[in-house]
């Protein structure tokens, strides 16, 4: 089943509202995937300050004091850390991709959940309400966020394998559905020396869109690309700092809903999550069309 939301605002007065308004379209969701969840946050200044690089990472095992003081011995430079449930946010006064390789050298069994220098990732086992409360997500600021409720189908239970995945910089891909045949996709991206860090599905299509992606290719071409490749039941929502993107397979099988207006462009599998955005009662609606590609850039 799974539940996917996400909302990108144009108007700039919005941005204090995003985690509130983003917290009640995922908690709308729940009851699609109540296993885990997870959310891309955009933009916040606290969890992304500006001029800093931002690591999400799962699984260290080490307290927050120890995991500041061996990153940033590795980096060079001081490193803070946020602990929210179980993700651990590392923000660093460098470029995301170099915090990256020092958290990677300090702590190389660490699973990387997002980097970028606008995004924060978080992901957590439970239910979504007690997720959004345990990451505060509901004073989180930003232009832009992504969530999903998971009922997982294709791996185990654990932060890892909750969406969003999050495998480029500043990227991310939330998905509802089932790629039949991942596993030959995988194999294919192995054989290009892609590394993956999880059995779920939905990561070898996050890494199929960040290689489409890192080959110079804009997001529309690369969903274009991800249709023509894969077979199954998917409804994907791509992001990245700059854009937002819905596709749908060729059959349209799984649900999904966007809503627009001049102050935003919002998106979930079911119309209840976004019938609390301001204005909606004035936003165009619509189901997207299989296979058409539905994209905004900031």
């Amino acid at each position: 089943m799974c539940g996917i939301v996400g909302l990108h605002l144009r108007n700039p007065e919005l941005h204090p509202r995003l985690g509130e308004l983003l917290t009640g379209m995922l908690c709308e969701m729940s009851d699609r995937g109540s296993d885990s969840a997870g959310v891309a946050v955009y933009g916040d200044p606290t969890w992304t300050p500006p001029g800093h690089g931002c690591v999400s990472l799962l699984e260290i095992g080490a307290s927050p004091g120890s995991v500041a003081e061996a990153v940033g011995t590795a980096l060079g430079v001081p490193v803070s850390v946020t602990v929210l449930d179980a993700t651990y946010l590392l923000t660093a006064q460098v470029e995301s991709e170099a915090l990256l390789a020092a958290a990677r050298a300090a702590f190389p069994a660490a699973l990387v959940a997002g980097f970028g220098d606008d995004l924060a990732v978080l992901k957590g086992v439970g239910d979504p309400h007690g997720l959004t409360e345990a990451w505060e997500l509901s004073g989180a600021q930003g232009w832009q966020g992504v969530g999903h409720t998971r009922m997982a189908t294709e791996s185990a239970v654990t932060p890892s394998g909750a969406h969003p995945y999050a495998v480029g910089p500043d990227q991310c891909l939330v998905h509802n559905g089932s790629f039949a045949n991942h596993a030959t996709v995988r194999r294919q991206l192995r054989w290009s020396g892609v590394e993956f860090d999880s059995e779920n599905d939905t990561e070898v299509g996050a890494r199929f869109v960040a290689t489409q992606l890192a080959a110079g290719r804009d997001v529309e071409t690369a969903l274009k690309e991800l249709c023509a490749t894969f077979d199954g039941f998917y409804t994907l929502l791509v992001s990245n700092r700059d854009s937002f993107a819905v596709v749908r397979d060729a059959i349209a099988c799984k649900p999904a809903v966007i809503a627009e207006t001049a102050d935003w462009v919002a998106m979930a599998s079911e119309y209840r999550a976004l019938s609390g955005l301001p204005g909606v009662e004035h936003a165009a609606i619509w189901e997207p069309q299989p296979e058409v590609v539905y994209a905004w850039t900031r």
